[in-house]
């Protein structure tokens, strides 16, 4: 079945990057001039998607805005005649990615809680997830990757890289037995593992595609690391049951949920802005002889 439906959990509090979350959502953050969820539901689209669920909560209407028509702006632009155009388009453009939909996760109990919110939305179909806190910027999009391998093999599919020893704690860690190339065979994974417990490297960033099933899982699932209702504990009984193919997508992602992650998209995304790449790349070799 051709997976046309995406799912973004953006219902996160943002605590890793306050003060400036206190009133922004994260995913609202720009990179450069663009919000990050911006780059998250383009990527979505160039995958197939044509229907997008975000997944939001209480003070997160900005980011419905940014997806709506905006009469009294595009009124403005228009008036600027043709030296305005662009832009013109390109707000407009914004509200035709894709059908949008939205949804409040009333209460902050974690990702998994999060995804089961979508039941209705995707229905008996496969539907991929994008992590609100991730954007991973290349030329072939990751979630097209993931889309291509749950049309080959039929199963679940998990966006992986390896990460360091250090930081594996923070993230997910999976078993995983080579199949080709850069997919993987994942027949177990943990959350937030101890050093004791680490099972492999790779770890879940940001990007799975997800058969219904899962649904009924979560319902069953208990709390996990951190008290919430963790997505990779049902994920691991998918897994455990008939296995899950992982890819080691091509692309750079970024945390836009750490400061660090977020000033390295800027900064690299501004590198390759066609308004401003070359100014900012002569500004930045300036900046780094004083360094």
């Amino acid at each position: 079945m051709k997976i046309t439906k995406a799912v973004i959990p953006a219902a996160g509090l943002g605590t890793r990057v306050l003060p400036a979350t206190k009133s922004m959502p994260k995913e609202m953050l720009p990179i450069v001039d663009k919000p990050a969820i911006q780059y998250i539901v383009e990527e979505a689209v160039r995958s197939g998607i044509t229907d997008i669920l975000i997944i939001t909560n209480r003070g997160k209407g900005l980011i419905e805005d940014h997806f709506d028509r905006v009469p009294e702006l595009e009124a403005k632009l228009t008036s600027g005649g043709a030296q305005k155009a662009d832009i013109l388009r390109e707000v407009v453009d914004i509200s035709h990615l894709a059908n949008f939909y939205f949804v409040r996760q009333k209460e902050t109990r974690g990702l998994g809680h999060a995804v089961s919110r979508a039941r209705s939305f995707v229905g008996n179909e496969p539907f991929a997830v994008l992590y609100g806190d991730d954007v991973i910027i290349g030329e072939d999009p990751a979630c097209g990757q993931l889309i291509r391998a749950y049309e080959e093999f039929g199963t679940g599919v998990l966006g992986v890289k390896q990460v360091s020893a250090e930081a594996i704690t923070k993230y997910s860690s999976l078993k995983v037995e080579p199949i080709r190339d850069n997919y993987f065979k994942c027949t177990d994974m943990i959350e937030k593992p101890t050093p004791d417990k680490i099972m492999s490297l790779y770890s879940i960033l940001g990007r799975c595609v997800l058969t219904p099933d899962i649904f009924d899982i979560l319902d069953h699932t208990e709390p996990g690391a951190g008290g919430e209702i963790q997505l990779t504990d049902a994920m691991c009984t998918m897994a455990r049951r008939s296995g899950m193919v992982a890819v080691d997508f091509t692309g750079t992602r970024y945390d836009m949920g750490n400061k660090l992650g977020i000033m390295q998209a800027s900064c690299e995304v501004a590198l390759s802005h066609p308004e401003i790449g070359a100014d900012f790349r002569k500004y930045i070799k300036e900046l780094a002889k004083t360094l």
